[in-house]
């Protein structure tokens, strides 16, 4: 199927297609006329990326997991290893970390506008 069809059917937009062709984690056919040609399983993988990347992993993460989750027809826990829980275990504890530090400047905020609104005099 055409780009456009590939795009309706997995819900990626074009651009974000040809966005994980160029970071390597799909790589449709190619038509006669140097047109993409996705296949089924090429829309399956990206269903799986799109989940991937929601879930806030960074690409290179997911390049990582990819292979075992999409092209092992049993996937499961062999797949995803103790390396790859700890980087996500890190990654997850970093955002958790920028999270403290936003939710503080948020408050910090909302202080100075609550002061700014009712200053006592």
């Amino acid at each position: 199927m055409k780009i456009s069809e590939a795009s309706e059917v997995s819900g990626v937009s074009a651009r974000s297609l040809r966005h994980y062709e160029d970071e390597g984690l799909i790589v449709p056919g190619r038509c006669s006329n140097g047109f993409r040609d996705y296949c089924q399983s090429t829309i399956d993988r990206v269903v799986v990326i799109r989940s991937l990347l929601e879930s806030g992993l960074p690409v290179r993460l997911v390049r990582k997991v990819l292979p075992g989750l999409t092209d092992d027809p049993d996937g499961g826990a062999d797949v995803v290893g103790s390396q790859f829980l700890h980087e996500v275990q890190s990654y997850r504890d970093r955002l958790a970390a920028r999270i403290t530090v936003l939710s503080d400047q948020q408050a910090a905020l909302d202080a100075y506008l609550r002061e700014a609104r009712c200053p006592d005099l």
